[in-house]
């Protein structure tokens, strides 16, 4: 199978971190926090060092302000809720997936909040001036995925944290396509707030993910439950990051990512985004020779995160997908993405489209495979 859905999650993982994963499973099976026993101790101790690691990579100064979650969305979940109070307004844009929009509608249905959902271009771009113009008195919030899951487009952190710090507002970022892929500064940057995921450019296994909650940020905790100390105390601690991980957590999970982030390290986090937007742009290149083809998102040579959407002439994109699936054993993804706004951008609420995803594991081969295949489609069923 050639595995072109990166951007779902990223496959084959590094053989390090199988390797850590294994090793911990064969010779650990305790309960970090939860013991004073050798095991326990060691099981934490690892989980203390991935949020070192993770702290280094994304310039946090207190590993500890790093809360792990089941993934992003749950990770999102918890800096929405846990941060929005009735009557308050929030910026966000039409590239958002579900993640962010699900729990805003549900907190402007239940709690009164307000949204304003920035219009974009139809490369994903977002206007600052018009960002600018829609704050609020009452506006608390900006949350800003930084490259679509649909489009590839990336977003100006830079000036986005910028507009927020000198607002005062809170400024969460959707790092789920760009995590592990490119440089992100917490501090630079003005972020309060940052999602990612642990299986996608960070090289971990399903099931793991992360919040980094600014130090003076105190949310209501998403969870409530046993968090291994104060339990003598009725109330959930205040201090990060027991506060917002109660129950045992996913810590063969947490290894894993952590010896995906000494992989990533080890590499270089621009090798890897240099190789894998070579592909990208390749990719493109290729496509716009296709006269049935369309892509959207930036046009070829102007950086995106390694995924492109497209649709071709007067073929569905399911069956499209189906066909490479079954017949040629590439796998890509169909639909919505999980982000209907964005598909309403580029016009194809109703159709869909087909998203090719790369990794710095997938080759030039592999993606003159996908090109042929797709010409032979076009040719038997256009």
């Amino acid at each position: 199978m050639i595995y072109f859905d990166h951007a779902a999650s990223s496959w084959p993982k590094p053989d390090a971190v199988i390797e850590k994963i294994a090793s911990f499973l064969k010779e650990n099976g305790a309960n970090p926090g939860r013991g004073n026993h050798v095991m326990a101790r060691e099981a934490a101790n690892e989980i203390s060092k991935t949020r070192q690691l993770l702290a280094e990579l994304f310039h946090i100064s207190n590993p500890n302000a790093i809360s792990f979650y089941m993934n992003t969305t749950q990770a999102l979940n918890q800096a929405i809720k846990g941060l929005l109070k009735k009557g308050d307004h929030v910026i966000t844009s039409q590239l958002e997936h579900n993640s962010v929009r699900r729990p805003l509608e549900y907190l402007k249905r239940t709690e009164e909040i307000e949204i304003t959902y920035l219009e974009s271009s139809i490369d994903g771009t977002t206007s600052l001036d018009i960002l600018k113009k829609s704050i609020k008195k009452n506006t608390k919030l900006i949350v800003i995925s930084h490259a679509s899951n649909v489009l590839g487009t990336l977003q100006p952190l830079y000036e986005i944290g910028k507009i927020a710090a000198e607002k005062n507002i809170f400024f969460l970022v959707d790092a789920a396509q760009t995590a592990g892929r490119y440089p992100i500064d917490v501090t630079e940057m003005n972020i309060n707030l940052l999602a990612f995921p642990g299986h996608k450019a960070l090289l971990g296994p399903q099931g793991v993910g992360g919040l980094y909650i600014q130090p003076n940020i105190l949310l209501d905790p998403l969870v409530h439950g046993g968090t291994g100390s104060h339990s003598e105390d009725i109330d959930q601690p205040l201090s990060s990051p027991n506060r917002y991980e109660s129950g045992t957590l996913n810590t063969v999970g947490i290894i894993g990512l952590g010896a995906g982030v000494e992989y990533i390290k080890k590499i270089g986090i621009d090798v890897l985004r240099k190789k894998e937007w070579e592909l990208t742009n390749y990719l493109l290149s290729e496509m716009k020779k296709i006269d049935q083809i369309t892509y959207f998102g930036p046009n070829e040579n102007i950086e995106r995160v390694p995924l492109v959407t497209f649709l071709v002439d007067d073929i569905d994109s399911v069956e499209i997908a189906a066909i490479l699936d079954q017949h040629y054993q590439i796998a890509v993804r169909t639909g919505f993405h999980c982000s209907p706004l964005a598909h309403q951008v580029i016009k194809t609420e109703h159709t869909g489209a087909i998203r090719v995803s790369l990794g710095h594991t997938n080759t030039i081969e592999e993606v003159n495979y996908l090109i042929t295949s797709l010409k032979e489609i076009i040719k038997h069923m256009g």
